[in-house]
């Protein structure tokens, strides 16, 4: 049986927020958010240490067992999981990869009412891959067969109807590189027809030029979402949608927000700045970020659609604080 749906901002309970919304976090594990998501008593001394280099700069991660995602989803309704995005789940061969054994873990721990989003890797979706110390393009770039037999096939075998969404990122494209947005339209309709037919898709455009009326005409040709991402070198969330014409494209009546990093900060910035995930660093954490999203949520809601907004540390120091703002601004709006 699934949880309660019980609501208590000041204790992180987000479940009971709207029968539509459906807040929670890039990723979990985080031994930043002991005590706020996680019981010191149960996971105090089972935290693995991992170093990570980011912007030529070490960090040490601090992550819990996956067990934890039990603790998890007491407090939130949907969980992404990025570590898909870097790796499929089977080899060419057909042998699984590290990523299917940990999602096949994950899997052990859901119960009825849980919900995950994946993303898809980014051998499917980005034009260039880093290898060697420099970027070279993607062999396996929107490659049907790929994404459908060594990704998305697993997914569904180990999920099923845990799997709420996948999402298809594209990198942000430096103008030299850049298709013309109607060449990408021609590619991503070609792809989409390729592919599993699916209510649980949605597309995240990293460059603002993407998002045109070419592009998206084919999004809701497959009822592919919308991602709405507040992200370094994208315009603000509002503006975003606007530029759709404030339409939801998702076939299966979703949409997702991601509340990724501040605006014009990189990645390695804002993971510096965020780290080690335990607290609110204000100068990160953007009102305007906050205000907006509360209002597309209530257009969601008013619109029947099940909005999920998942929520990166990297947006303002630690994701579940940076969750209670977004909620409490949610709640106010829908005061008489």
């Amino acid at each position: 049986m699934s949880n309660p749906e019980t609501l208590d901002i000041e204790n992180f309970q987000f479940r009971g927020l709207h029968p539509n919304v459906f807040l929670g976090t890039a990723s979990d594990r985080y031994a930043g958010w002991l005590g706020q998501i996680y019981s010191e008593k149960l996971y105090g001394d089972r935290i693995a240490r991992r170093k990570k280099t980011v912007g030529g700069k070490s960090f040490v991660e601090e992550v819990l067992p996956v067990e934890s995602v039990k603790e998890y989803f007491q407090h939130f309704r949907v969980l992404e999981l990025d570590f898909t995005f870097y790796r499929l789940l089977l080899e060419e061969d057909g042998e699984p990869t590290p990523n299917y054994h940990v999602l096949q873990r994950y899997c052990q721990y859901l119960k009825e009412g849980d919900n995950l989003i994946l993303k898809v890797p980014q051998a499917i979706c980005a034009q260039k891959l880093w290898r060697g110390g420099r970027y070279v393009v993607n062999d396996s770039y929107l490659n049907g067969a790929i994404f459908t037999g060594q990704f998305y096939d697993p997914a569904v075998a180990i999920l099923g109807p845990y799997l709420s969404g996948l999402i298809f990122e594209q990198e942000y494209q430096r103008k030299k590189d850049r298709t013309s947005p109607q060449e990408l339209a021609t590619d991503l309709d070609l792809f989409f027809e390729e592919i599993p037919k699916e209510s649980r898709y949605h597309l995240e455009l990293r460059t603002e030029p993407y998002l045109t009326n070419p592009v998206f005409q084919v999004m809701e040709k497959h009822g592919v979402g919308q991602v709405l991402s507040h992200w370094t070198w994208l315009p603000t969330l509002g503006k975003q949608f606007a530029k759709s014409g404030r339409r939801f494209f998702n076939s299966g009546g979703q949409a997702i927000i991601r509340l990724m990093t501040p605006r014009g900060a990189r990645y390695e910035e804002a993971y510096a700045q965020a780290h080690p995930f335990d607290a609110l660093v204000d100068t990160m954490l953007n009102p305007v970020m906050v205000e907006e999203a509360a209002e597309l949520m209530w257009e969601a809601v008013d619109n029947n659609i099940r909005i999920n907004i998942i929520v990166n540390n990297r947006a303002g120091g630690n994701a579940p604080l940076v969750g209670r703002q977004v909620a409490l601004r949610f709640i106010e709006m829908g005061e008489p």
